[in-house]
C-alpha cells in the first residue's frame, strides 16, 4: 500500500477519534503505532506482519524514549512548579493587588488590573488554562461584587488568560521549539514585543468599552494615595524579580532557558519562605499538581513523538509541499490558509493537541516558502492563543464558566469575548505583516 494513502487514512483516523472525544495522546500513540506496523508490514508488496513487528517496536519505544529524555522537556516541570509555587507564595496575586491600585481611577480600573495580573501572572507560570483559572477565582467574583457588567467581569479574565500562551515563559513555545529543533531562548525573546502587544490591545478594548457604555464599570468611590500606590508597587517586587531573572538571564546570556527555570523555582522558594507565605504543606502541594500536569503534557508528547515518526515514514509532508509547490499559491495565501486551519481547530481541540498535530505537515512547509521558524512560531502561538476563547469550545471561557458557576450564563461570557478577538486578530495581521516584531529583540542577540 501507498505510504502517502496510510499517511492520509491515518490522519482522517484521528480526526474521526478526536472528534469522539478520544485522549489526544491515545488516539496519537494507538494511530501511529498501527500505521508504522501497516507501512513495514507492507513494505514487500505483501502483507508479513512477522517482518514488521521488531521495526515498529523499535521506532516507537526509541523516539518516545527520546523525547522523554530531552533535556529542553526538563524546562516544562520546572516552570509549572514555579507557577504553583509562586502562587502559594502569594507572588503572582501581588501584581494584580499592584495594578488594582494603581489603575482604581481609570475607567474600568479593575477590569484593566485583571488583564494586566494575568501577564503578570503569565510571565512566571507560561500556562495560559492555569493563568484563566487562578486569576478567575481572584479578579472575577471581585468585579461581580463591585456591581461590573458579568460579561465585562468574565471575559476579560479569560482574554487576559490567553497571554499565557505568549508571554515567556510559555509551554508551547517549548514544545513547539523541540519538535522544530529551533532556539527555545530565542522563541521566549521573540514572544515579549507581541505578548506586550496583546495586553495593550486587551487595555485598550476595556477602555473602549467602558468610555462607551460607563454603566457597565462602576467608578471607583474610595481615595487612593500616592503613598498606597508605592506601597502596593513595592510589594510586587518578587513578581517583578522572577520575569526579570528568566528574561534577562536569558537575554544576557548569563543562563540557559533550562537553567533560568530551576534558578527562579530555587528563588521563588527562598521569597516565598523567608517571608512566611509559603509552608512545607505549600510546597507539596505545589509538586504534587506539577507530577500530575507534567505527566500529563509527557504522554501527549511522547505520543506525538510517534505519530510524527510515522508521518515522516509515510511521505505525507514532501507530497503537501509538492502540492502547494505546484499551486504557486502566494505566501499571503499560504499564511491565510494557515490561519483559517489553525482557528478551525482552536474551536474544538486543545493547543497542545493542534500543535503537536500539525508542526510535522506545516513546518517542511513554511520551510520550503523560507519562513523564518521563530517568527512562525510566535504565529502559531497567537493562533492557538486566539482558540482559546474561540466559540463554540474556547477552552479558557468555560474555564471561568466554572470558576463563577451558575452566577454568570456561559453565551454571556461569549457575548463580552468579541471584543477581544477583534483585537487579537488585529494583534495577529500584524505579526504576520511585521515579522520585525518578534524578531527584534531575538535578533539583537
Amino acid at each position: 500500500m501507498d505510504g502517502t494513502l496510510i499517511g492520509l487514512i491515518a490522519f482522517a483516523a484521528v480526526i474521526g477519534l478526536l472528534a469522539l472525544r478520544v485522549p489526544i495522546a491515545f488516539v496519537l500513540a494507538g494511530v501511529g503505532t498501527i500505521g508504522t506496523f501497516v507501512i513495514f508490514a507492507t513494505r514487500t508488496g505483501a502483507f508479513t506482519p512477522d517482518r514488521a513487528m521488531r521495526p515498529t517496536t523499535s521506532l516507537v519505544f526509541s523516539n518516545s524514549f527520546d523525547l522523554i529524555h530531552s533535556y529542553d522537556l526538563s524546562m516544562i516541570p520546572l516552570f509549572i512548579a514555579l507557577g504553583h509555587i509562586a502562587y502559594r507564595a502569594d507572588i503572582t496575586t501581588r501584581i494584580y493587588d499592584a495594578a488594582r491600585v494603581w489603575l482604581a481611577k481609570v475607567p474600568g480600573g479593575v477590569a484593566m488590573a485583571s488583564v494586566v495580573g494575568c501577564g503578570g501572572f503569565s510571565a512566571i507560570t507560561g500556562s495560559s488554562i492555569a493563568c484563566a483559572s487562578t486569576m478567575g477565582r481572584i479578579c472575577s467574583p471581585e468585579m461581580l461584587r463591585m456591581g461590573y457588567d458579568k460579561g465585562l467581569a468574565t471575559a476579560s479574565v479569560a482574554a487576559g488568560g490567553t497571554l499565557g500562551s505568549l508571554i515567556p515563559p510559555s509551554v508551547l513555545f517549548i514544545i513547539y521549539g523541540i519538535f522544530t529543533e529551533t532556539s527555545i531562548s530565542s522563541l521566549f525573546l521573540a514572544g515579549i514585543l507581541p505578548g506586550i502587544l496583546s495586553l495593550a490591545g486587551f487595555l485598550l478594548a476595556i477602555y473602549i468599552w467602558v468610555t462607551t457604555r460607563p454603566e457597565v464599570a462602576p467608578a471607583y468611590e474610595g481615595d487612593i494615595t500616592l503613598r498606597d500606590k508605592w506601597i502596593a508597587a513595592v510589594g510586587a517586587w518578587p513578581a517583578i524579580a522572577l520575569f526579570v531573572l528568566i528574561v534577562g538571564g536569558i537575554y544576557g546570556g548569563f543562563f540557559t532557558a533550562t537553567e533560568a527555570a530551576a534558578i527562579c523555582v530555587a528563588a521563588a522558594c527562598v521569597i516565598g519562605f523567608a517571608q512566611g507565605k509559603l509552608t512545607v504543606r505549600d510546597l507539596w502541594d505545589s509538586l504534587r499538581e506539577t507530577c500530575i500536569q507534567t505527566s500529563s503534557i509527557f504522554l501527549i508528547a511522547a505520543a506525538a513523538k510517534i505519530f510524527v515518526a510515522f508521518t515522516a515514514l509515510t511521505g505525507v509532508a514532501p507530497a503537501i509541499v509538492n502540492a502547494v509547490g505546484d499551486a504557486q499559491l502566494s505566501p499571503v495565501l499560504l499564511l491565510a490558509a494557515i490561519a483559517v486551519i489553525y482557528l478551525i481547530l482552536g474551536m474544538f481541540l486543545d493547543p497542545i493537541g493542534i500543535m503537536v498535530l500539525t508542526l510535522p505537515l506545516m513546518v517542511p512547509l513554511v520551510e520550503n516558502y523560507g519562513f523564518d521558524l521563530i517568527w512562525f512560531g510566535v504565529v502559531v502561538v497567537k493562533l492557538l492563543e486566539i482558540g482559546l476563547i474561540t466559540p463554540p469550545v474556547g477552552l479558557n471561557v468555560f474555564v471561568i464558566s466554572n470558576v463563577v458557576g451558575k452566577a454568570v450564563p456561559i453565551d454571556r461570557i461569549f457575548a463580552g469575548i468579541w471584543r477581544f478577538l477583534a483585537i487579537d486578530v488585529v494583534v495577529l495581521v500584524l505579526l504576520m505583516s511585521f515579522p520585525v516584531i518578534s524578531l527584534l529583540i531575538p535578533n539583537s542577540l
